[in-house]
């Protein structure tokens, strides 16, 4: 979540990638420090083990892929904002090791391009941007508004780049292992563009979409940390700390969950009367309604007091509607219409920077509802995992740091040692997808839209 914006911006700048083999080699050297150790507050690290299953199906694809053969783009799950260090690690060790155990010869480097949001240097620096340039990286920007220049860009390094594409499909880390997010069609059309591409180009390669799972675990469940945040945080909500002993429970998991749901009622609550009393939205008292409904009718109110002041339409899922508002919300802050911010006079600046400021402190209650999209009632009921619980009580701990303290980038717990564990899928091939729907624009499209279910789909089974 980027620090509060009291100017008006000039337009983010589109960074072209310029893959730096040195820089990349750089990376690669100190990638088990950057797993293992916190380099920024915003990174929860603490990965100290990363395994992965069906390594030689990737294998064997860059080995097809350098012999021209194939083309491929890795879609891979973004529950963490650790994952594109997870898939460096396995790119540039696990790979190449099995490649080698297996007899399966391969060129350096085994990398991949990969898309980034553009936003990520507002809240992590320019220096990011520097850095996932040479490490063959490309801006894209989120939103209804096709990013023209990225996409093409995308496409040429599709077909032609001497590395494959890396994209997560979600759009977006979500911030739970085991529950996968809406996909965007973005990556199927990526993959049917580049059949159509290779046709035009009288290049036979065939064309893959290969899915990519990862999940975290601890390797010891830290349920006394756990106990200590939870504390914490109803410390820092203003809820009274309730003791152990009124509950009535022998389960640890039990006391936690009662405790968490009682701690979820009252931010509820607490966020309903704001938005009651400051910003007059019709919330009636509703305690028929379950908790889970009660946050979604308080993440529907959040975006609708940000639609309200930008005059947009509600339309389509929270994800959507978040995607829709953050495009939006830029265009007030990162101004394409104002030439030259710093030759605007007094008076037209001083209006520039108020609606900046404004528009920011609205995008903030996006922020807040995109954090909660993924939160469902049963995923702790279900498996009550120390996983789980870690990952909920993060998702609150990240809500209310955002609003207690919005100068800086709140800094997460350290919960404990990690491992993550990255399944490769199967292979889907987009080819014979294109060469089935070939010459009927209305078959296209639902052609992107049945690969997008089934990646999904498959995604969903690596969990």
């Amino acid at each position: 979540m980027p620090k509060s914006i009291q100017s008006v911006q000039p337009p983010l700048k589109f960074i072209p990638q310029s893959l730096n083999p040195i820089v990349l080699q750089i990376a690669q050297w100190f990638l088990p420090f950057f797993l293992r150790f916190r380099t920024r507050p915003w990174l929860v690290a603490g990965i100290v083990e990363i395994e992965a299953k069906n390594a030689e199906v990737l294998a064997q694809l860059y080995q097809q892929f350098q012999a021209g053969k194939v083309r491929f783009l890795l879609a891979f799950r973004h529950p963490e904002v650790d994952d594109p260090l997870c898939m460096l690690y396995l790119l540039s060790r696990i790979v190449p090791k099995v490649a080698k155990e297996k007899g399966i010869a391969l060129q350096y480097p085994v990398h991949s391009h990969f898309l980034y949001d553009r936003g990520m240097t507002l809240w992590a620096g320019d220096w990011l941007g520097w850095f996932f340039s040479r490490m063959g990286g490309l801006p894209i920007r989120r939103g209804r508004r096709l990013d023209r220049q990225a996409i093409q860009t995308a496409r040429e390094l599709f077909i032609n780049s001497k590395i494959p594409i890396a994209v997560a499909p979600e759009g977006g880390n979500n911030g739970h292992s085991e529950i996968v997010s809406p996909l965007e069609p973005g990556v199927a059309q990526l993959g049917f563009w580049c059949v159509e591409d290779l046709l035009k180009a009288q290049r036979s390669q065939t064309v893959f979409i290969v899915p990519v799972s990862l999940q975290y675990r601890f390797m010891n469940p830290p349920w006394a940390k756990l106990h200590r945040l939870l504390r914490k945080l109803e410390i820092d909500s203003g809820l009274s700390v309730q003791s152990v002993d009124q509950l009535s429970s022998d389960q640890p998991q039990e006391i936690d969950y009662q405790r968490l749901c009682r701690l979820a009622e009252y931010v509820i609550s607490e966020m309903e009367e704001f938005y009651r009393r400051f910003y007059h939205q019709n919330l009636p008292d509703a305690p028929e309604l379950e908790i889970i409904e009660r946050l979604h009718r308080l993440m529907d109110t959040g975006l609708k007091v940000t639609e309200q002041y930008f005059n947009i339409q509600s339309q389509g899922n929270f994800i959507d509607r978040c995607r829709r508002l953050e495009e939006v919300g830029w265009s007030y802050i990162y101004r394409e219409d104002i030439a030259d911010i710093h030759a605007l006079p007094p008076f037209k600046r001083g209006l520039a920077d108020w609606i900046a400021e404004e528009a920011d402190l609205r995008m903030r209650h996006m922020r807040l509802v995109e954090s909660f999209v993924a939160v469902t009632a049963s995923y702790i009921k279900e498996q009550p995992t120390a996983e789980r619980f870690a990952e909920t009580l993060l998702v609150i701990f990240d809500m209310l740091s955002r609003i207690g303290d919005r100068k800086k980038m709140p800094a997460r717990p350290r919960l404990g040692w990690r491992k993550a564990q990255i399944t490769i899928g199967e292979p889907i091939s987009v080819s014979d997808r294109y060469f089935n729907s070939q010459g009927d624009r209305q078959a296209t499209r639902q052609a992107v839209s049945q690969l997008t279910k089934d990646l999904k789909a498959e995604l969903d089974r690596l969990i």
